[in-house]
C-alpha cells in the first residue's frame, strides 16, 4: 500500500493531480500541435515511487536484478542488429527492457479525462503500446488498464493511414489496423492501433493536451509480466512519439542508488533542452549509434586501435547509447586495457575480489568512502564530446563493503553499449533532424527551473 500511495503521489506531482473535473481541464489545457516543451518525470525500478520497490531487496539483490537484465538487454540487441543485417524482414522486431527488474518507466496520461499509465521508457523500440480493455491475455499491472470506450477522443486508425503502414506486423480487421510486435525472445504483444490525446506537464505553459497522437492498444500480451502498462519507444522510428511530436527528445537521470531521487525526467518536443558540444549519430533500425574515438582514465588514454570501436559491413561492433541496459559493454580491445588500467590503480589500495561468475574487476571496500580522488573514465566522442565516469558511474555496489566494475566484456559480438550507470548526471539530447546527440554534466534537478 505504500508504495501505490507513493506512486499517486508522484503520478499526481507529474500531472498536478488530475482529480479536477473534465470540464476545469478543458479550460486549462490548450491544445496544441508543436509544444514548446512536454515534459514527463522517470520513475526507476528501484525508486520508492515505482511499483516494483521492495524494501527487503538487498544490494546484493539489486545488483544481481542489473547484471542479469543487462545481459538480457546486450543480448536483444544484439539479435536485434543481426536481423537488421541478415535478414531484413526483422528490422521492425522490437527491443525490450527487461520490465521486471531495471529500467525507467515514464508516468504519461492518455484519454479523455486522462488516465495515467506507466510506461517503459526504450530507445530501443519504435511503437507506444498499453495494454487495453478488452484484453483477452493480459498482466496484472499497477494502474488500471486503459479503457478506449470511456474516452471521449479515443479513434481507431483506419487501415488506410498512412501510420498503419509503419507499424509492425501491420493488417487490417473490419477495416481496423492491427498491429503485432513479436520480440526476438519469443513474446509478443497485439492489437489495434489508435489515436489518442496525451497530456503533459510543461515548465512554462502548466498542463498541455495533445490531440490525435498514434498508440497500439495492446489486448493480447504474451510473455510479459510486471506492474507497468506498455511500452514507451523512443527509436527513430516515424511512428514513435518522438517524430510525432517533434524531431527532439532528452532525459537527464540522477543517481539511481538513491531510492528517494525524484528528478528523473524525459522531455519531448522541439523545446527539449538541448544543451553542451553535440557529436553525430547514427541511425541503424531505429537503434542509436555514436563515433566513439577513444578512452581516457584521469590524463591517461589508453592504448586502443581505433577500430574496436567501428562497426563492420555484417554488423558486428558499433557502439549505441542505450537507455534500457544498466551496465555498459566493451569489446575485448577495450575492455582489457580499461581492466588492467583499474586494477593497477587499485593495487595497495583494496583488495581484489574473485568472482568467478562475473567478468569485471570486484573489490572489497566501500565506493564513496575508499576511492576519493579517484580518476573519472572518460569516453571520448567525436567533434570533443566527452562522457565522464565518475566512481558511482564506473562501479556499482555487489554488498554492503563490496563493489565491482559496471563494465563488462561485450557478449560476444564486438558492440559497445552505453548504459544508464554511465550516463548518470548528464542530460542526454537527441535532435533527430540534426543526426546529433548532446551530453552536458548537470543536476536534474536543476533543469526543472
Amino acid at each position: 500500500m505504500a508504495v501505490l500511495f507513493n506512486l499517486f503521489l508522484l503520478s499526481c506531482f507529474t500531472l498536478l493531480c488530475f482529480t479536477t473535473s473534465t470540464t476545469s481541464l478543458a479550460t486549462t489545457s490548450p491544445t496544441i500541435t508543436k509544444p514548446k516543451r512536454l515534459v514527463t518525470k522517470l520513475i526507476h525500478h528501484n525508486s520508492v515511487y515505482s511499483p516494483y520497490y521492495n524494501p527487503k531487496d538487498t544490494i546484493a539483490d539489486r545488483a544481481r536484478h542489473a547484471i542479469d537484465s543487462s545481459n538480457a538487454r546486450s543480448d536483444y540487441i544484439w539479435k536485434k542488429i543481426q536481423g537488421v543485417s541478415l535478414d531484413t524482414h526483422d528490422v521492425r522486431a522490437g527491443v525490450i527492457a527487461e520490465t521486471k527488474h531495471e529500467g525507467f518507466m515514464a508516468n504519461i496520461s492518455i484519454g479523455s479525462p486522462p488516465v495515467p499509465q506507466l510506461l517503459v521508457m526504450d530507445t530501443g523500440s519504435g511503437l507506444l503500446w498499453t495494454q487495453c480493455q478488452p484484453c483477452t491475455h493480459c498482466f496484472t499491472q499497477a494502474l488500471p488498464i486503459f479503457n478506449p470506450p470511456e474516452s471521449s477522443t479515443y479513434s481507431t486508425l483506419p487501415c488506410t493511414s498512412p501510420s498503419c503502414y509503419r507499424a509492425p506486423g501491420s493488417n487490417c480487421q473490419a477495416s481496423h489496423c492491427a498491429f503485432k510486435q513479436e520480440y526476438f525472445d519469443g513474446t509478443s504483444v497485439s492489437g489495434i492501433l489508435g489515436t489518442e490525446k496525451f497530456t503533459f506537464e510543461t515548465y512554462d505553459e502548466g498542463i498541455i493536451s495533445i490531440p490525435n497522437l498514434v498508440l497500439g492498444c495492446a489486448n493480447s500480451v504474451g510473455g510479459f509480466g510486471g506492474q507497468s502498462s506498455g511500452i514507451l519507444g523512443l527509436a527513430a522510428d516515424k511512428i514513435s512519439l518522438v517524430n510525432q511530436v517533434g524531431s527532439k527528445f532528452s532525459y537527464c537521470f540522477g543517481s539511481i542508488r538513491d531510492p528517494q531521487y525524484s528528478h528523473n525526467q524525459l522531455i519531448f518536443g522541439d523545446g527539449a533542452i538541448i544543451q553542451g558540444s553535440s557529436t553525430p549519430i547514427e541511425i541503424l533500425a531505429g537503434l542509436y549509434f555514436l563515433t566513439l574515438e577513444s578512452i581516457s582514465v584521469g590524463e591517461k588514454k589508453l592504448d586502443i586501435l581505433p577500430e574496436v570501436f567501428t562497426m563492420t559491413p555484417a554488423g558486428k561492433g558499433g557502439v549505441m547509447i542505450d537507455s534500457g541496459t544498466t551496465l555498459t559493454y566493451l569489446p575485448r580491445g577495450a575492455f582489457d586495457p580499461l581492466n588492467t588500467e583499474v586494477r593497477r590503480l587499485m593495487d595497495g589500495l583494496l583488495q581484489l575480489v574473485s568472482r568467478p561468475s562475473y567478468a569485471a574487476p570486484c573489490f572489497n571496500g566501500v565506493i564513496n568512502r575508499d576511492l576519493v580522488g579517484f580518476p573519472a573514465v572518460t569516453f571520448n566522442f567525436a567533434n570533443g564530446v566527452d562522457l565522464a565516469l565518475d566512481v558511482e558511474s564506473l562501479f556499482i555496489e555487489t554488498s554492503p563493503n563490496q563493489f565491482c566494475m559496471a563494465v563488462l566484456p561485450s557478449m560476444a559480438n564486438d558492440m559497445t553499449i552505453i548504459g544508464v550507470m554511465a550516463q548518470q548526471n548528464y542530460n542526454i539530447a537527441y535532435d533527430l533532424a540534426g543526426n546529433s546527440v548532446s551530453m552536458e554534466r548537470i543536476d536534474c534537478e536543476l533543469l526543472e527551473s
